[in-house]
């Protein structure tokens, strides 16, 4: 009588190797909000759990702010559409990116007259980035599909003082 071995090239539960915990540099999150009002909402619960996950408490407030003004503007300007997050720890800083699928004009007037909207709808996240020495911004999405592409970055050094 022989012994048989059963091997398998799909990994199982036994075979789990230990992963490292979680570390600010290995923050990397991408997801989709659903459209409407709970947006917003989704976007700082997330935010708030993958930043102390990571490490990062220190920079909760600032940054959780900051999603969730980015992710209401987005809903608001594309309240029928998903809107698209990122969140990455690179060099110091977080880096928040939101696309949404309000296309830009094409006429100059109006183009000019939505950025203004959308400019008066970011006022407070200016002044979060501002008091935390990041930056942020907004303009045409490259990616397939258009819209609208909205940034910001976060040092460490100024949310870890924000309140």
């Amino acid at each position: 009588m022989s012994a048989s071995v059963t091997v398998s090239a799909c990994p199982l539960s036994g075979d789990e190797r230990q992963a490292p915990p979680p570390s600010p540099d290995s923050l990397a999150y991408s997801f989709t909000l659903p459209p409407g009002t709970a947006g917003p909402r989704i976007a700082r619960a997330a935010t708030r759990v993958a930043l102390q996950t990571h490490g990062l408490a220190d920079m909760t407030d600032a940054v959780v702010q900051v999603v969730g003004e980015l992710a209401a503007c987005a809903c608001r300007f594309s309240p029928d559409g998903e809107v698209y997050v990122s969140l990455r720890y690179r060099d110091g800083e977080v880096r928040v990116i939101l696309y949404d699928g309000h296309a830009r004009h094409s006429h100059p007037r109006l183009a000019a007259a939505c950025d203004a909207r959308r400019r008066a709808a970011l006022r407070v996240l200016g002044c979060v980035v501002r008091a935390c020495e990041g930056e942020w911004g907004f303009g045409e999405a490259r990616e397939p599909g258009g819209g609208t592409r909205m940034w910001a970055v976060v040092p460490w050094r100024g949310a870890r003082l924000f309140r």
